[in-house]
């Protein structure tokens, strides 16, 4: 049985990490370097950093905090925010990510995803889907931090990028991001039913009970921020109530 894995998220802004509802309001929520540290010894399976505003802001990843941040932990590492080229993304590698996640660039550049995937691997390619619901069973991807909606449709979208060469893909919900209220499951669905490769639910956790149904809805980790951050609960709390539920975890 394939382990399921949970997955907090630092979105940064200005150095720190911040944290919102529906992709405003953000919130101080701690110094990156101390928030990866503590997930670490907490028992994360993985750590994902964005940098959130570098798309909209035209400008490169703070790589210097992305090597702080890779010089503190024993986890795979997931690094996205404003990423351009094929030289970026070795860039960020050699600073310590394992992963580089791609949103803007990939829907206005998408033989960047063959190109990169074709040099530094699939595994390394996170396509990252930032959803916002326009109809039933419909949802649009939104990009440059969730600002501005491109008219794609997500459920054609998340096919090409499949067949482009993406490895993985994170999918946001923009309605249900910080709401606390759940992942929203249908949209898990209608995107895991349709491609092969790991989908990382992403916008809304709020308790462990949204981590079972974000699994049993076909994703295979579960990404959350402000129930970390906040410590309104622990990895471990998490991973104990999905293990006793029959989900695979690694405790």
């Amino acid at each position: 049985m394939i382990t399921k894995r949970i997955i907090p998220c630092l979105d940064i802004k200005n150095g720190r990490v911040v944290k919102g509802v529906n992709f405003v309001s953000l919130k101080d929520a701690g110094d990156p370097v101390k928030n990866a540290q503590y997930y670490d010894r907490q028992g994360a399976d993985e750590l994902v950093f964005l940098d959130i505003t570098a798309s909209l802001q035209k400008r490169k990843i703070i790589l210097d905090l992305v090597k702080k941040v890779g010089e503190v932990i024993f986890i795979p590492f997931t690094v996205g925010g404003g990423i351009k080229s094929k030289e970026e993304i070795r860039d960020i590698l050699l600073a310590g990510a394992d992963k580089v996640s791609l949103n803007t660039q990939a829907v206005q550049n998408p033989k960047l995803i063959t190109e990169a995937s074709d040099i530094f691997g699939a595994q390394c390619i996170v396509i990252a889907i930032d959803a916002k619901r326009i109809a039933k069973k419909k949802w649009e991807v939104y990009i440059k931090g969730g600002t501005q909606p491109t008219g794609i449709d997500v459920l054609e979208w998340v096919q090409k990028a499949e067949r482009l060469g993406a490895g993985e893909v994170l999918l946001t919900s923009i309605d249900f991001d910080g709401t606390k209220d759940g992942y929203d499951c249908e949209l898990l669905r209608e995107v895991t039913q349709r491609v092969h490769i790991p989908v990382i639910a992403s916008g809304g956790a709020g308790n462990a009970r949204h981590f079972f149904d974000a699994f049993n809805s076909g994703a295979s980790a579960a990404l959350a921020a402000s129930i970390f951050h906040y410590r309104t609960l622990s990895l471990p709390a998490i991973k104990e109530y999905l293990h006793h539920r029959r989900i695979s975890v690694r405790i």
